[in-house]
This record gives C-alpha cells, sequence and structure tokens, in this order.
C-alpha cells in the first residue's frame, strides 16, 4: 500500500520560505523536508506570488480546511477532549505534551486523540478573539501568529571561516555518543545583555554561562571557562548558530579542543536540543528581563534545577544522573 499524503505543516512552509531565499530550487528543498517534488513545486505555484511567503501560503490553506470544517472538529465535537486540553494548556503545558498524555491515558480511545497541529489551529483559528487571547497567553511562546516570522537570508556580520555543520561527524546526530554540544545566547531587556547557554545533545544536560558583555571574546573566554571542568570524554563539538560573539572560534577549538560547527543561517531546527532548553530557561527568565541584575548563584540555580527535573526523553531520569553516568562508564 502506498505511502497516505500527509498535508504540509507550518515548519515545512517555513523553511520552504527560508530555502527559497537562499536560491534552493524545488528538488534541493524536497530532499531536505523529505517530501516529493511535486508536493514542494504544487505548494510554491499554488501561492500564485513573486515571493513565496510561508504565513500567506499556510494562513490560506488552514481557512480552506477550516472553512470545510468549521464546528465539525474533533475537538468542538468533543466537550471531553476539549475540556482535557483546555485544562492542561491552563497548567502550561505545551500542546506536545498534552498530545503525549492523551495517548498515554487514552491509547485505545481514538476520539480522545488529537494532533498537535488541531491544538494549534484551534487556538488560532477556531477560537473566538478573547478565548484566543487567553489561550495564546498559555502558551510558552506566546506568538499572536503560529509559527516562525524570522525569515529571510541571514544579514548579520558573516563568521570568519566558518565550518559548516555539514562537515560535523554522523555520530553527533545519533545521540547515542555524548560529548556533543549545541550553544546559543538568550538576550535580555533591549538586548543590553545576555546570558549563553549550552546543551548536551545526548543527556540533555544544560549550562548557563553568566556574562558581563557579550562580545566575542567575553563569550569565548566565559564558555571555555564552564568547558574546562567537564571531563574530556564529554566534551567533543560545539554547534552553534551564526551570532557575532562565536567569532573566535578558531581560538576558542585551540584552547578547549573542541571543534565549533555553525548552523546554516537562521536554521533553529539544526540545534533543536538547544532551542528546546531555551525555551525553559524562559520560564525563569521572560523576555524583558534585565540580565545585569541577575546574580551568578541565581542563574546556577536555575541551572541546577533543569538538570535535576526527571525528563521524558531520557525514561524520567534526570540530565545530571545521565551524565554522570556516562563519565563512570569511561572511568571503570
Amino acid at each position: 500500500m502506498g505511502k497516505s499524503y500527509n498535508r504540509l505543516e507550518i515548519r515545512e512552509r517555513i523553511e520552504i520560505e527560508k530555502l527559497l531565499s537562499h536560491n534552493k530550487n524545488c528538488t534541493e528543498i524536497a530532499i531536505h523536508l523529505g517530501r516529493h517534488k511535486s508536493t514542494v513545486s504544487r505548494e510554491i505555484r499554488r501561492l500564485k506570488s513573486v515571493n513565496y511567503n510561508s504565513m500567506k501560503s499556510h494562513f490560506d490553506a488552514t481557512i480552506k480546511s477550516s472553512d470545510r470544517k468549521f464546528d465539525k472538529t474533533k475537538l468542538n465535537a468533543n466537550p471531553e477532549l476539549k475540556k482535557f486540553i483546555y485544562e492542561h494548556l491552563e497548567l502550561h503545558w505545551s500542546p506536545d505534551q498534552i498530545v503525549f498524555s492523551l495517548k498515554s491515558k487514552f491509547p485505545l480511545d481514538k476520539t480522545m486523540q488529537i494532533s498537535i497541529e488541531s491544538i494549534y489551529f484551534h487556538i488560532y483559528l477556531h477560537a473566538k478573539p478573547e478565548l484566543r487571547k487567553v489561550l495564546i497567553s498559555q502558551l510558552r511562546q506566546k506568538r499572536k501568529i503560529r509559527g516562525n516570522t524570522r525569515r529571510g537570508a541571514d544579514k548579520r556580520t558573516t563568521i570568519q571561516d566558518p565550518v559548516r555543520i555539514d562537515e560535523r561527524p554522523e555520530e553527533v546526530l545519533g545521540r547515542q555518543i555524548p560529548g556533543h554540544w549545541e550553544g546559543d545566547l538568550v538576550m535580555g531587556k533591549d538586548r543590553a545583555s545576555a546570558i549563553g547557554t549550552l546543551v548536551e545533545r545526548t543527556t540533555r544536560t544544560i549550562i548557563i554561562v553568566p556574562l558581563k558583555k557579550r562580545d566575542s571574546e567575553s563569550v569565548r573566554k566565559a564558555f571555555e571557562r564552564e568547558f574546562k571542568s567537564i571531563p574530556r570524554q564529554m566534551k567533543k563539538t560545539l554547534t552553534y548558530d551564526n551570532g557575532t560573539e562565536m567569532a573566535q572560534h578558531k581560538l576558542f577549538t585551540k584552547n578547549t579542543r573542541i571543534q565549533v560547527y555553525f548552523a546554516h543561517p537562521y536554521s533553529p531546527w539544526e540545534r533543536p536540543t538547544n532551542e528546546n532548553s531555551n525555551g525553559l530557561i524562559r520560564d525563569y527568565f521572560p523576555a524583558g528581563t534585565d540580565f545585569s541584575l541577575i546574580s551568578k548563584k541565581r542563574l546556577k540555580e536555575v541551572q541546577n534545577q533543569l538538570n535535576e527535573r526527571p525528563r521524558k526523553v531520557l525514561g524520567y531520569q534526570t540530565p545530571k544522573e545521565v551524565f554522570e553516568s556516562y563519565i563512570l562508564k569511561n572511568v571503570q
């Protein structure tokens, strides 16, 4: 039996727009998305616009679907399902966590199953205006529209001699071998302050790096200090975005022996563990926080709380437990 057709998701449309801005053709985009070339070309032609706009395309497609299904959706037709979702959104559960919980609690009841996108569609398109504001306020990122709105080519200063993620060892993707990190900055109020964030891909161990400044020298030295106490077998590579704070990556690699690989411009999905960790940190330090007023002691308290929190992806072990177990394996 052939594979059933799945509609394009918002993240795929955003990627199409980004890749088009980097002059990728339909074949290259299709390979990147794992889609058929005709699906991509049809999607681009469908908008009938000179410049493809992911948000407009997704909105148009959703409206068409919504017009056909409004008040006939599974969520609107099932008060028990709607109640469960609303109650857990109020507890600030993500749609992903809600969907997983439904599958665990009602494994044989298809009426209590729903997709992540269906929850988002309900929040952004099916809910009435006042209710929509409430539901959006309960989401972690609280965006007024669905999806990542930062688009287009990279306009920041170019990193000199970057080693791109394409050259990164294949073992990084599998997560079976620890020691591969992802890094970024979390910006403070008016971008006047920041903290560094590092996360180990296999164990999900988070390091919050206090920063007095965010110039390349200050960031390099701060990251080097944090990595200094980590055993050699647990520090192999660092995947970073294109922020100029990592301009001294060659010196950083020389001093730490940690090879730095740079993600493609505006491609946060290439650092998924770090993006998720930054979201967890934002639960403690929301947008608008002035990090110059946050003590190093407080930053490390939050770091410890996150590393001592059981994680489903780790079989409900903590990042600290898994990290320490890998160290012990290498000692024995």
